[in-house]
């Protein structure tokens, strides 16, 4: 085992200290007698792995010893591991072994004077421009702050048994002295390693990852009930392979929040070959049932990939690549806080029962930040290669500026969104609020739209080509309803049989093309007032 931890750290490129050897010749005074140097097993620190005692001084003492004696694995061998609050330190990876479940230890009774997670630390910007749960990180089962070259890793689990989901939940409040809600909370470290372990109910965020750069995540499973993957002003990073089911709350979700006191953009991120979902029943997934939620179980079915809402920092070169979507909300861009959102792609995405708009693009003024920041961009974004079947159908796909704050650049390319239909010539009449200071939803706008494809408002320079839009319903609407958009080119579009007269509902168009689009005879207009297709 000892020979195939090794090859692992090797094969991750976890470099552990300047030397992979050297550090491993220094044995602390704190590691047991005869216990190998390099790798510190939690069983020889004290922890019992019996999933009553709390092994957390054990863990910490292993990890310290760990960290003492330059850097080494912290081994979790079969058994349940009850924590509270675990301290990360630079040049440790723990390895959470086959059989073995790091378990978040239930929060002590209210009005207990010892016991339970480490206190929320203090910070600069508090809850003022976000939320509790993303303003601290010491109230986690695990945490680490300004570190390097730190890992978890194995094929074991963490199951956050005893963490708060956050308010408006029936968890402990997490504000309440110790309690935790997260599982893992990093904060300004570099170099750092998830891979291969599963979370099960991860609190308020399975993982979140605040000032993080070069990080790698891979092959996670997280089954969960509120956020599963948060990456907020974070750089260089990968996250890939990973399932996360999240009906609460979303999936993966790239943020750029105040929460570090300044804006940091969160940039040069791929996010590959994941499977998000919002349908399971939580515990599910993990335990290869597959239960969905009936109809009858009101639940948000979240579960998606969205950039967002916390957004004062910006978003820059990411790309989303061979996703699959499952019973949850669709594709989330979204800048409401300042943030300069550009130049991000997504390529092979394929949906399936998408419980709202499969495609949401919001350039708006929440402007959750400091007094005097500009309202943000959104421009240069490509969606490409996309599916999405049987989505609801009153909310179509959704591109939304506001006035005088357009979202720009758009290519959207070989799409086939395909939704229930029903909807009536009642429904085309709907004027939409703008709701410019409102939290970015899809809902935001009510829950029916007076288009059935895309509802584009305050944009410029659009390109759509191959698009297709399809219903299993007649569907009454216009397929696309336009509005305040300079520049706007369409090739190749296809809407169902029957659709003449009603695929582009324009108001306030200026330079506009249509080529090879069914149903409407080639046309191009330097302007149009009000005028449809």
């Amino acid at each position: 085992m000892d020979v195939f931890r090794r090859e692992f750290l090797k094969r991750a490129g976890f470099v552990i200290g300047a030397c992979a050897t050297a550090p491993f010749s220094r044995r602390s005074s704190d590691v047991p007698t005869g216990a190998n140097p390099e790798f510190f097993d939690v069983r020889s620190f004290g922890a019992t792995g019996d999933g009553n005692s709390i092994d957390t001084p054990a863990v910490n003492r292993a990890i310290e010893a760990a960290a003492a004696a330059g850097g080494g694995t912290v081994r979790f061998p079969a058994g349940t591991y009850a924590c509270y609050s675990l301290h990360l330190q630079s040049n440790v990876l723990l390895y959470l072994e086959p059989g073995a479940t790091l378990l978040a230890a239930e929060t002590p009774m209210e009005g207990t004077t010892s016991g339970g997670y480490d206190a929320a630390e203090a910070n600069t910007g508090d809850n003022k421009f976000q939320d509790y749960g993303h303003s601290h990180w010491h109230n986690s089962l695990i945490w680490g702050e300004d570190l390097h070259d730190i890992g978890i890793a194995g094929p074991g689990r963490i199951y956050g048994k005893g963490l708060s989901r956050g308010a408006g939940h029936d968890t402990p409040r997490a504000e309440a002295p110790g309690v935790g809600n997260k599982a893992i909370a990093l904060k300004n470290c570099r170099n750092v390693l998830l891979r291969d372990f599963s979370i099960l109910k991860g609190g308020h965020f399975g993982i979140l990852a605040t000032g993080v750069d070069n990080f790698h995540i891979d092959g996670l499973t997280i089954d969960t009930n509120r956020d599963g993957i948060d990456l907020d002003c974070c750089r260089n990073g990968h996250v890939s392979n990973c399932t996360v089911n999240s009906p609460w709350d979303d999936a993966i979700c790239p943020k750029s929040s105040f929460a570090l006191g300044y804006a940091r953009a969160t940039e040069n991120i791929t996010i590959a070959s994941c499977y998000v979902a919002g349908c399971y029943e939580v515990g599910a997934l993990l335990d290869g049932s597959l239960k969905k939620y009936g109809p009858e179980v009101h639940v948000p079915r979240t579960g998606r990939i969205k950039f967002g809402t916390e957004s004062n920092g910006g978003f820059k070169n990411i790309t989303v690549s061979n996703c699959v979507f499952e019973g949850c909300n669709g594709i989330a861009l979204e800048s409401v806080d300042g943030a300069l959102l550009e130049d991000v792609t997504f390529d092979n995405i394929t949906m399936r029962d998408i419980s709202g708009s499969p495609i949401f693009l919001r350039l708006g003024a929440r402007m959750r930040g400091p007094q005097g920041t500009p309202v943000g961009a959104l421009h240069r974004v490509i969606l490409s290669n996309i599916v999405s079947y049987n989505a609801p159908g009153p909310l179509p796909a959704i591109i939304s500026g506001i006035p005088g704050h357009v979202i720009e650049d758009i290519k959207i390319s070989n799409v086939y969104l395909q939704h229930r239909g029903g909807g009536t010539k009642k429904m085309v009449a709907i004027e939409p609020p703008e709701n410019e200071n409102k939290y970015p939803d899809p809902h935001m706008f009510g829950p029916e739209l007076p288009a059935h494809g895309f509802f584009i408002r305050h944009a410029k320079n659009l390109e759509f080509t191959n698009v297709e839009i399809a219903y299993g319903a007649p569907d009454e609407r216009p397929a696309f309803v336009i509005t305040d958009v300079d520049g706007a080119d369409f090739f190749r579009i296809k809407t169902p049989a029957g659709s003449a007269g009603r695929v582009f509902s324009m108001t306030n168009v200026s330079d506009f093309r249509a080529l090879a689009t069914r149903g409407v005879k080639d046309a191009e207009y330097d302007r149009v007032e009000a005028k449809m297709l």
